[in-house]
């Protein structure tokens, strides 16, 4: 039997007389998929290329994902507290949240931090708070990742000079910068220097990991937050990976080879609510990749072409209205992104959508993680959805979407042309707004807001507040640094030197700069001295 005739024999006569839920139609996929769907039906298997199966050939069943919650509120001694409890409860890497002035570039003293800081991240001024941060956490065998852009070469500075004053040498050193400042022109906003400038900062980071570090993710590039700002899973896909094209060949251009920089280039998307489609999104996003290194930029050695990536649940999802039900949004975000081979995950907390997570919500989200790790008996078997019609079908569909949009942002010049004419932000908000519109109406259900609501508004019992106090701490021991560090200008001067030259490689500079305690603040104004600042085009 034919699927033509199962929808003219069998599927028809039941339509006819009870028509199909309005809101299974938004999404404008197949029904039921068969093996006639399916294009490719040659076996694939785990370990080998395009790594649509995942890039172990043994998956979960020799090491699981790594459990790394993000974490960053107030002050370094608070998040290293968190930090520590986390470790303790099981975690096995670390994610920093970074506030929004060290996000930026300023200090906590500067008026344009007024307000914010320690209040989305922990606030970073000098290496004696990356030092506070990181007090009694084993740097030589503790991963760390950090979700830094624009700043990124400063706060990786910190963390090498940090790691050397606790003994353990740069080489020794595992972890993640998300040095990601694409997706902030895109999406986010916190980008302080103009493109060129900005993807030099990107480069010399690969440039001198690869001599130097080359235990460290020189890169996470980041389709989590362009998904967060209104995205489809397609579009995730594709601008992400177009990115990644775009920094690959910004490094070879550098005089970079492919083989040198790309086994440590990783990615970081998105796990959010369409449950099949974002697995069958990671699968399609590693096979994607895959055939982009081999094929255009000739990579030879198998681990430039393996995509790694760690995935976050989705943060838009969260709903400030009956916040306990986060916990099952979590859940099934969380078992996409392992169904589909995630390499690390952060679950979120019941209660961001409110404010930062408490200690018992963040405890509850890194269960989630063990329970699926430890109870559900997934990672036992190897990409246990291969084969599924849907699965399988899904993937393809996504690689063409994805593809078509990659071949369209080439067609225009790539993405910085893209990006600088205001074209994928204007795909994005099309996109969100679109899905705005639906739940607006009701079409699109989201629990507990636009259906099966509740009278009386129910709160977690705790939320993580920063304290006034603790921000005039952070402000005293700024103030404190400098009237006891002595002169630091010949620092500053050095690298305002290097930077008006294009041949040299900053980051020695930087790491001299803040081994000798000079602040985020003061080497971002010395390269706005030299570089200015971005100003965006204006997208209507």
């Amino acid at each position: 039997m034919s699927k033509k005739h199962w929808e003219d024999k069998t599927l028809k006569p039941t339509l006819d007389k009870y028509p199909e839920r309005d809101e299974v139609k938004l999404d404008e996929r197949e029904r039921l998929n068969t093996p006639e769907d399916i294009s490719n039906n040659k076996p694939e298997f785990p370990g080998e290329a395009p790594y649509t199966r995942g890039i172990h050939p043994t998956g979960y069943r020799g090491k699981l994902w790594t459990m790394r919650q993000y974490a960053g509120f107030g002050t370094a001694k608070e998040t290293n507290e968190r930090f520590r409890y986390l470790l303790e409860e099981g975690q096995n890497g670390l994610s920093v949240a970074f506030d929004l002035p060290t996000q930026i570039g300023y200090d906590s003293d500067d008026e344009m931090a007024l307000g914010e800081v320690g209040k989305v991240g922990v606030a970073i001024d000098s290496i004696e708070d990356m030092e506070l941060l990181l007090d009694k956490i084993p740097l030589g065998s503790v991963s760390t990742s950090m979700t830094i852009n624009a700043p990124a070469s400063i706060l990786l500075a910190m963390y090498i000079a940090a790691g050397k004053n606790q003994g353990v040498a740069e080489g020794k050193l595992r972890g993640t910068v998300q040095n990601d400042i694409l997706k902030e022109y895109i999406a986010r906003g916190t980008y302080i220097f103009p493109p060129k400038q900005s993807m030099r900062l990107t480069t010399d980071v690969f440039e001198y990991c690869t001599k130097h570090v080359p235990k460290w993710n020189t890169i996470s590039v980041s389709g989590y937050h362009i998904r967060e700002a209104g995205c489809t899973a397609e579009q995730e896909l594709a601008f992400t990976i177009a990115n990644g094209i775009t920094y690959a060949q910004a490094a070879v251009e550098k005089g970079l080879d492919i083989d040198d920089f790309a086994p440590r280039m990783t990615f970081f998307f998105n796990g959010h609510n369409d449950f099949l489609y974002e697995i069958a999104k990671f699968r399609a996003a590693r096979q994607i990749w895959a055939k982009i290194i081999a094929e255009r930029f000739g990579a030879k050695n198998e681990k430039s072409i393996m995509m790694r990536f760690h995935t976050q649940t989705g943060g838009s999802t969260l709903t400030a209205q009956q916040p306990h039900n986060n916990v099952v949004r979590t859940s099934i975000q969380a078992l996409s992104a392992v169904l589909g081979g995630t390499q690390s995950l952060h679950t979120n907390a019941l209660d961001e959508a409110l404010g930062l997570p408490s200690e018992k919500a963040a405890r509850v989200a890194l269960r989630t993680q063990q329970i699926i790790a430890e109870e559900a008996g997934i990672p036992n078997t190897i990409d246990p959805l291969a084969g599924s019609y849907t699965i399988e079908n899904m993937t393809q569909e996504l690689v063409a979407k994805a593809e078509s949009l990659i071949g369209d942002i080439d067609s225009k010049g790539g993405m910085l042309s893209c990006i600088e004419e205001g074209w994928v932000q204007s795909q994005i908000m099309d996109s969100a707004y679109k899905y705005q519109k639906e739940v607006e109406s009701g079409e699109r259900i989201i629990v507990g807001v636009n259906e099966y609501l509740e009278e009386e508004k129910t709160e977690p019992e705790e939320i993580t507040r920063v304290e006034d106090k603790s921000i005039k701490d952070q402000i005293r021991r700024l103030r404190n640094l400098r009237e006891k560090r002595g002169d630091v200008s010949q620092y500053l001067d050095i690298l305002e030197q290097k930077a008006s030259v294009d041949n040299e490689n900053l980051m020695p500079s930087i790491i001299n700069a803040v081994s000798a305690k000079v602040t985020i603040g003061e080497v971002c104004n010395s390269l706005r001295k030299v570089w200015g600042e971005y100003r965006p085009k204006e997208i209507l």
